[in-house]
C-alpha cells in the first residue's frame, strides 16, 4: 500500500519508524516555518516524542527525559494520568461530539462541579477549546458586562497568540510583529521587582509602578474603561510574583473606575501554585472573572470563562455570547470534570507545596556555591530561577542560560527559558504536580551539573578560576 494511506498496516510501520532525518525532512518540507526567536523555533533539532507517562516523554530514539514543562503546561497532572484516560475512554464509548444548542450531562456535570470549588461569588461558567479563546471571551464579556472598551494589562503579560485581541493583550510579545493591533488595548508596568523599571524598592515604594501606570492608564482612556487583565504570576514574563498588596490594590482601582478585573488562571490555576487558584495568595482579592485552561482538560483542549452571576446576567442582557463548535464536545467535559476531581481528591495544591519546598532547597544550595544565580521565585510548582552575570549589576545571563538549556535537554531535562520582553535568562521549571521526590533530585543534579559545565568547570562563588598547568 502506499506510504501516506490512511488505511491499512503500513501507517503503524511509518510512524514507529519516525528517525530524526525523516522528521527533519517532513519539517523541512511539509511543515509551516516557525519563527526561529520564537520559544518554538529549532524545533527540528530537538527529540521527537513518541510517549509519555507522568513526568517522563520518552522520544523515538528510547531515550527518557524528565518533563520540567508539563508538555505545555497542559500535564500539570501528568503525563497519560489513568483516571483521565480511563474516563476519556468510557465517554468515548458513548459520545464523542455533541451540538452546542443541545445539553448533554458530561457538560451538566463539568459546570457543577466547577461551580462547586470555584471561590464565590464566582459561579458560572462557560466552556470554550484554549486558552486564547477564553481570554478573548473574558474581554468581550467585560465589555458587554460594563458598557466600556479599554482594557489595560501588564507589559510582561502573556495571554495567547491565536486572535487579534489577545495577542494584541501579550504585550511580552512584541506587537510589532502583529502590524497592526486591537484598539483600547494597553500596556501598564508589570510590578517587576528585581528589575524594577522606576529604579525603587518594595515595600518603600509604596506601589509607585500601579499609581505611574494608572495616571498614565487614565489619561488614554479612548472611552469608559472595561478591565485590566492579569496573571497571578506572570508566567511566560519570567516567572515574576506581585508583591504583596498589588492584586488587591489594583482590583480597588479597578472598582474606583467601574473596571471588572479578569484573572487569567490559564498557567496558575488549579493547584498549581499551592493553592486551587493563583489569586487565592493574596487576602481580599474576589476576582470578576477569571480564566482557567491547560491542564483543565488533563492534558485535552478545554477551557472556561467563570464569571459572578451579577456580570454575567449583565453581559447577556447586551446580547452576550460565545462558543466554538468543539467548545463543549462531551469527551472534554468529561475530562475536564475528572481533572478537578483529581485535584481536589489527590489534593494536587499540597503536592505543588512540597515539590517548591524541595526544589528551593536545592537552589538555595546552589546559590551558596553560584554567583549565576540572581533570584528563585514562583510559587509551587511554578518556578523560575533568574540567572545574572553579577548579582550586584544584575547583569542577565542569556548566554550561559542558553548553555544550561541545551545542556539539561541533551541529558535527559526539558524545561523552557522565558523571560521579561526580549531577555530570557529565566529558567522556568514546571513539573508536573505527580513528580516524585527523586525525579526533583534527578532534575536539580542536571542542572547543577549544567550550571558548572556553563560556567566553566570548578568556577564557582567566590573562587577564581585556576589556569591548568600543562
Amino acid at each position: 500500500m502506499p506510504r501516506g494511506n490512511h488505511h491499512g498496516g503500513k501507517d503503524r510501520t511509518d510512524r514507529d519508524d519516525m528517525t530524526p532525518a525523516r522528521a527533519r525532512r517532513i519539517v523541512e518540507r511539509w511543515m509551516f516555518p516557525v519563527e526561529g526567536s520564537s520559544y518554538m523555533g529549532g524545533l527540528e533539532k530537538r527529540p521527537v516524542i513518541a510517549r509519555a507517562k507522568g513526568s517522563i516523554v520518552t522520544d523515538t530514539g528510547g531515550k527518557e527525559y524528565l518533563d520540567f514543562q508539563s508538555g505545555q503546561m497542559g500535564a500539570a497532572l501528568g503525563h497519560q494520568h489513568p483516571r483521565i484516560v480511563r474516563r476519556i475512554e468510557e465517554t468515548m464509548g458513548s459520545l464523542l461530539h455533541a451540538s452546542n444548542t443541545m445539553l448533554h450531562v458530561p457538560r451538566l456535570r463539568l459546570h457543577e462541579k466547577l461551580g462547586e470549588i470555584l471561590p464565590k461569588p464566582l459561579e458560572k461558567s462557560l466552556f470554550l477549546v484554549s486558552g486564547s479563546d477564553s481570554i478573548e471571551a473574558a474581554i468581550d464579556l467585560s465589555r458587554k458586562a460594563t458598557g466600556g472598551t479599554d482594557v489595560i494589562g501588564f507589559h510582561a503579560g502573556l495571554h495567547g497568540s491565536t486572535s487579534y485581541l489577545t495577542r494584541s493583550l501579550s504585550f511580552n510579545w512584541d506587537r510589532r510583529k502583529h502590524s497592526i493591533v486591537a484598539p483600547a488595548t494597553a500596556a501598564i508596568l508589570a510590578p517587576y521587582c528585581y528589575r524594577c523599571p522606576l529604579r525603587l524598592e518594595f515595600p518603600g515604594c509604596e506601589l509607585q509602578c500601579l499609581d505611574t501606570s494608572l495616571e498614565l492608564a487614565d489619561a488614554n482612556f479612548t472611552a469608559k474603561p472595561a478591565a485590566a487583565i492579569v496573571e497571578p504570576i506572570l508566567s511566560a514574563g519570567g516567572v515574576i510574583v506581585p508583591p504583596k498588596g498589588y492584586l488587591k490594590a489594583l482590583q480597588d482601582a479597578c472598582r474606583k473606575r467601574g473596571m471588572l478585573l479578569i484573572v487569567d488562571e490559564s498557567q496558575t490555576g488549579l493547584g498549581k501554585t499551592g493553592k486551587l487558584f493563583g489569586f487565592q495568595h493574596e487576602a481580599g482579592v474576589v476576582p470578576d472573572i477569571v480564566v482557567i485552561s491547560k491542564h483543565f482538560g488533563g492534558g485535552l483542549p478545554i477551557s472556561a470563562v467563570c464569571a459572578t452571576p451579577e456580570v454575567a446576567e449583565a453581559a447577556v442582557k447586551e446580547g452576550y455570547f460565545a462558543t466554538r463548535s468543539h467548545a463543549t464536545d462531551p469527551v472534554l467535559c468529561a475530562a475536564g470534570e475528572e481533572s478537578l476531581l483529581i485535584v481536589v481528591e489527590e489534593d494536587m495544591a499540597k503536592r505543588a507545596r512540597r515539590i517548591e519546598r524541595r526544589i528551593r532547597k536545592a537552589f538555595d544550595e546552589m546559590a551558596a556555591a553560584f554567583e549565576l544565580i540572581g533570584e528563585v521565585r514562583g510559587r509551587g510548582v511554578l518556578l523560575g530561577i533568574e540567572l545574572v552575570r553579577d548579582r550586584k549589576t544584575r547583569a542577565p545571563a542569556e548566554k550561559e542560560a542558553a548553555s544550561i538549556f541545551e545542556y539539561c535537554l541533551a541529558n535527559g531535562l526539558i524545561f523552557q527559558l522565558r523571560g521579561v520582553r526580549e531577555l530570557k535568562n529565566v529558567i522556568r521549571l514546571v513539573p508536573p504536580m505527580t513528580t516524585t521526590d527523586s525525579q526533583v533530585d534527578r532534575a536539580m543534579s542536571i542542572i547543577r551539573d549544567a550550571i558548572k559545565s556553563a560556567l566553566g568547570r570548578g568556577r564557582a562563588r567566590g573562587r577564581k578560576r585556576k589556569r591548568r598547568r600543562d
